[in-house]
Order: structure tokens, then sequence, then C-alpha cells
């Protein structure tokens, strides 16, 4: 329930070419961050709940196929499928739309050598590149390499630094599978407006970025969230609360900690209806809004709310992640023992 992963556009006509243009471009996590940011969330005793809206830029690795242009093209001709990702491009490593594109228009038509994922698998598939109405050589694919947006802070590690946000992957919204990470940062934000969730329209927080500075570091995008680390004195401050094993959990009265209104964390009432055993996707709690005031600000749970912290009898229990169309006062949620185990570095390279 990540909220509003916008996308910016650029046409390229007949052969088409539609990317998103990372407008700020930020390091990969080195291997010392990417080892702060998982290395013993698994098993910490205490983190810090932050409930904190955070803007939220993530870049693919490889560039990642769509859709496919209608008709014979030479994406349709080599074979290439929605959900592809090109990782290769006569050998050159894809970074970016604007170097596939590069790559493309140096080819001068001359067929080149693509290496792809599709699923777990590689393949090597071979196009030959057509002008296009502009005059630009394309393969006839929409491409995309990066999304943006914003959503909830769930937990920090003073001891480490690291922290959990989302409680689910980022998925791209046209082909519904996990966005292939190789960086990103998180920023500043502030809620400015909400539009109420109303039974089949989900709502949505609306926030302004601060461009100007990144408060942390993007290292895993998997399916039970996004991880990483940040330096933030006045986190490390706070009280930090133990973490609930997923046998502590029970059905009942419960607190969930969301910042709907300009820069303010408030904690507000909900009940934990269900507990699913063993689910699927990160779903693991059936919850219900109960607080007045929340549900007059936001009609109940609405998109940037994903990863908003569940409190129980003193303990973090996990995290906001999903929003009911049919009801917006309830939505699933994940347990914070599946989520701290979601951040083990295995766990996360086969999830993408």
């Amino acid at each position: 329930m990540y909220e509003r992963f916008k996308k910016s556009k650029r046409w390229l006509r007949s052969g088409a070419v539609m990317c998103l243009t990372a407008l700020l471009l930020f390091p990969t996590c080195t291997g010392a961050a990417q080892a702060a940011s998982v290395d013993g969330l698994s098993s910490a005793r205490e983190l810090v709940p932050v409930g904190h809206t955070v803007g939220i830029k993530l870049f693919s690795r490889g560039v990642l196929v769509v859709d496919l242009a209608k008709g014979s093209t030479p994406a349709e001709k080599c074979g290439m499928k929605k959900g592809d990702v090109i990782l290769k491009c006569e050998g050159k490593t894809v970074a970016s739309t604007e170097q596939f594109q590069s790559l493309l228009q140096s080819s001068s038509g001359r067929e080149v050598e693509l290496q792809v994922r599709r699923g777990g698998t590689l393949r090597t598939l071979r196009a030959a590149p057509e002008k296009n109405d502009d005059g630009v050589y394309a393969i006839g694919a929409w491409i995309r390499d990066s999304m943006a947006g914003i959503g909830t802070m769930t937990f920090y590690d003073p001891a480490t630094g690291a922290f959990g946000a989302l409680g689910h992957g980022i998925t791209d919204p046209d082909t519904a599978q996990l966005m292939p990470f190789s960086s990103g940062s998180l920023l500043a934000s502030t809620v400015k407006a909400v539009k109420q969730g109303k039974a089949g329209s989900a709502g949505e927080l609306r926030g302004n970025f601060d461009l100007t500075r990144n408060l942390g570091e993007l290292c895993a995008n998997g399916e039970c969230g996004i991880f990483g680390t940040l330096d933030d004195s006045a986190l490390a401050t706070r009280q930090a609360m133990p973490v609930a094993k997923n046998e502590e959990v029970k059905n009942g009265k419960a607190t969930i900690l969301s910042n709907v209104e300009g820069d303010e964390v408030r904690s507000y009432t909900v009940e934990i209806k269900k507990l699913t055993e063993d689910a699927a996707d990160p779903r693991d709690l059936l919850v219900t809004v109960t607080d007045p005031a929340l549900l007059k600000t936001t009609g109940g749970i609405v998109q940037g709310m994903s990863g908003s912290p569940i409190l129980q009898n003193g303990k973090i229990v996990g995290a906001v992640t999903h929003v009911l169309l049919s009801d917006p006062t309830r939505g699933y949620g994940i347990l914070i023992q599946n989520m701290l185990e979601g951040a083990d570095p295995q766990v996360v390279e086969n999830a993408s």
C-alpha cells in the first residue's frame, strides 16, 4: 500500500519507449551499509517505533519492461515479454532508461544482444532497433528505471542505525512484480492534505518532499518491506520497545503510530480482529480502526500509512500494510517478526 508511486513519462511514437526518468541519482549501498541495515534485525530485542511519513525514491537494477507496443516490433519479434528486466545491452550493464536509449542509438539499427531476467532465469535476446516517427531507434517497449512516493517508517534500531518501512515491498503498478533494486534514498516529508477513504475508493496521504537532503540510504526492497540505514540523533534518543514474538500477539485492543497531519505522529486505537498463520503475503493481521479522531481525519486506513507500527501490551507487534477497498476502516498488517526475518539478505535476494 505504498502511496502514489509516480511515473514521469516520455513517449517515442511508433516503436515506442516510455520511461520514468530519475531526477536525482544516489550512490548504491556500500557493503558495510548493506550489512548494517539487515544484520541482526531478526534477533533484535528492542527497536524504536517511528510512525512518521517519509519520501521514498527507488532506482531499479536494470530497466523493467512494463508493456510492449502493439504490432510487429523488434521487442515482439525477439520474444521480449512484459515483466522482463533488461540487465545488459551489447555486454554493457544497463543503469537507466536514458543510457539504454543511448545504446540503442549507437547501434544504428544493427542487431543488439540483450541480457534479460525473466523470473529467476537469465535469457539472451537479439533485437534490431528500428527508427520511429521521430527518427529515434527504439525496440517497441515501455520501460521504467525508478519509482517515488510516500510511505511510513516502521522502526529504527538505535544500536545499528538500521530502519524498516512499509511492511511490504515496492511493486511496479503495471507488472505487479517487485521492483528490482539497485539503490535509493529516504527524504523528509510533511503531510499537507488527506483524501479520505471511502468504500470502493482508497484514500491517501498527500505530502511534500524535501529534495534538498537525504534522510537515509535504502539497501533492500523485499517482500516484507524496504530496509536501509540512517543517522538520526533524535530517533536514537527516543524510547525503544521490545519486539513481540508471533505467539505473543493476540486478538484485541492495540494502537498504531501514524503521521496523518503535518509533522505530528500520534497514537490511534485499533483492534486486531484476526491472526493468520503462514500468510502468502504480508497480511498476517486483520486490523479495524476504532479511533474516532483517525476515522474523522482519514476515514480509516489510507495509502501512505503503510508501515505504521502496531503496538500491543508495550511491545511492537507489527505494521499496517493494506486497506480493504470495501471498508477503509479495516486493513491488514504484517507481524513484526516476519518483517524482521524478511530483512535477511538471502530472503531479500530471493524475493527480488
